[in-house]
């Protein structure tokens, strides 16, 4: 117990030993450490008392510098300034001057003005004087003029006028040639130009006639079939077979519209090919397409062998004897192209049978002198220069080439198988019905051409030849001379125009001759 007590005792007095010792050194580090925050605060205040010291001596430099330079600044903008107003004090020194001297010079321009008035009024006077003087003499000339001619002043007025008029007809025929003449240098380039706005005129009838197809369907459905899926099957088939297809609100019907024949029948053999087997579509057109263009360049082919076994033709090119089949879908003024081949090819053989020439050469040359026609679009030329070409290229003859070229008058025929050839076409193109021209309209348009002719003063008599495309106008030699000749020609060219409608260009010819006839006894 006694050894409990003095333990308890023991912590009792060193607990409170430490105590008082831990309060001394907390006192102690109090003591300290409030030393140490006066001596940081001390600090401080000195170095804020310097830096405000500082900062008091930077901001009397900043505001002297300042001082500067505005003061600079100032005196600069006042030393412009008084340069500007030393400038404008000499412009407006200038323009006092300027304006001083522009015054004495409109002052001399004034006075002068003033003496050109005073001469032009001065010459006015004198001019109103003359004109009296001159009417005087004209009034005395005139009545000298009427006494010493024995004609009035109308009477003088309309033979003047009558010597004017003939004179200008004159000069006029001979410039009339001239332009003429310079209008031929521009025919080629005008000529497209012509063709075309003539084509766009042309009466739809005659046009649908040769650049369209219609082919009939089984029934409306097939129309959608055609166009496909936005448009695509109607597209694949204009690209793949060089066409136009015009499908509008005709009942069971599709327009096939382009100017190739060729072109228009193989789309409408893919067309029926397709609305057969009922499957339409890109590929399955692009397959029928290739099939069909085969078959009918076969088809042509059998076609112009054909003719050639027909006409007895032997040697001639594979390729000629294409062009020849391609002529079945060629037509000329409402005439098939290979059925005027084929005739002229025989009346070609049977004159040449006559005359005593190769038959079968004239029959060739018969046949081919229209082949140009089947020449692409692509080949400058006119179409019997192109099918000569053509024949040349493929083996023909010089003789067969030349037919081939002279049967328009392109060139002048010089044998006699260019001559055959050129009397054989122009019998098949002018026979009546060859071209389904009807008889009535034919025998008016030959009367109309013929009461032009003769309606113009000075024509003795007009007659129409070459079927209407020729008129020859015989006039009198006495009243109509060799100038005025050329303005008659053109007048009547003018009338027709505008009187006749035309089928095609016509040629007038004024036939002018003098004769002088003496009987012997």
């Amino acid at each position: 117990m006694e050894i409990l007590i003095a333990s308890i005792v023991g912590l009792l007095v060193g607990g409170v030993a430490v105590f008082f010792v831990k309060k001394i050194q907390d006192e102690s580090s109090k003591k300290s450490a409030r030393q140490e925050s006066e001596r940081i605060i001390n600090k401080a205040k000195s170095e804020a008392a310097k830096l405000k010291k500082d900062s008091e001596n930077r901001a009397k430099d900043f505001e002297s510098r300042a001082r500067k330079n505005v003061e600079a600044d100032i005196h600069k903008q006042k030393s412009q300034l008084k340069n500007k107003e030393s400038q404008f004090e000499r412009r407006l020194k200038e323009i006092d001057d300027q304006g001083v001297k522009r015054q004495e010079e409109n002052e001399k321009y004034l006075l002068s003005l003033k003496h050109r008035e005073e001469k032009i009024t001065i010459a006015e006077n004198r001019l109103v004087e003359l004109e009296k003087k001159s009417l005087e003499s004209i009034d005395e000339l005139k009545n000298k003029l009427e006494k010493v001619s024995s004609m009035s002043t109308e009477e003088a007025r309309r033979h003047l006028y009558q010597t004017l008029e003939e004179e200008v007809k004159l000069s006029s025929s001979k410039k009339l040639l001239q332009i003429e003449e310079e209008a031929q240098k521009e025919a080629d380039r005008r000529a497209k130009k012509v063709i075309s706005t003539a084509m766009s005129r042309l009466a739809s009838d005659y046009t649908s006639e040769r650049t369209v197809s219609v082919m009939a369907l089984a029934n409306d459905e097939m129309k959608g079939k055609i166009i496909g899926r936005e448009g695509r099957n109607i597209r694949t088939l204009e690209a793949l077979c060089g066409v136009d297809l015009i499908v509008d609100d005709t009942p069971e019907a599709v327009v096939i519209s382009g100017f190739d024949p060729v072109r228009r029948e193989l789309a409408r053999r893919t067309i029926d090919k397709l609305m057969e087997d009922g499957r339409v579509h890109p590929a399955r057109i692009e397959e029928v397409v290739e099939k069909q263009r085969s078959e009918l360049m076969k088809a042509v082919k059998e076609e112009g062998e054909k003719v050639v076994v027909e006409l007895a033709i032997t040697n001639m090119h594979p390729e000629l004897v294409k062009l020849v089949g391609q002529l079945k879908f060629r037509t000329s003024h409402a005439q098939n192209t290979l059925n005027h081949s084929l005739e002229v090819a025989y009346i070609a053989g049977l004159m040449a049978s006559e005359l005593g020439v190769n038959v079968k050469i004239a029959r060739r040359a018969g046949l081919l002198h229209d082949i140009g026609k089947t020449i692409d679009h692509t080949v400058e030329g006119s179409h019997s220069a192109v099918g000569a070409e053509a024949a040349k290229k493929y083996g023909e003859s010089e003789d067969v080439c030349h037919a081939i070229r002279a049967h328009h008058d392109e060139e002048k025929p010089h044998s006699i198988l260019a001559w055959i050839v050129h009397a054989a076409n122009a019998l098949s193109n002018s026979r009546p019905g060859a071209r389904r021209p009807q008889m009535d309209n034919y025998i008016h348009r030959l009367e109309d051409l013929e009461s032009i002719g003769n309606s113009f003063d000075g024509v003795l008599k007009t007659f129409a030849v070459q079927s209407g495309k020729e008129i020859r106008v015989l006039v009198e030699s006495a009243k109509v001379t060799d100038d005025l000749a050329v303005m008659l020609s053109r007048d009547i060219a003018r009338k027709i125009e505008r009187e006749v409608p035309q089928t095609g260009p016509v040629k007038v010819t004024v036939l002018r001759e003098t004769r002088s006839v003496e009987m012997a006894r």
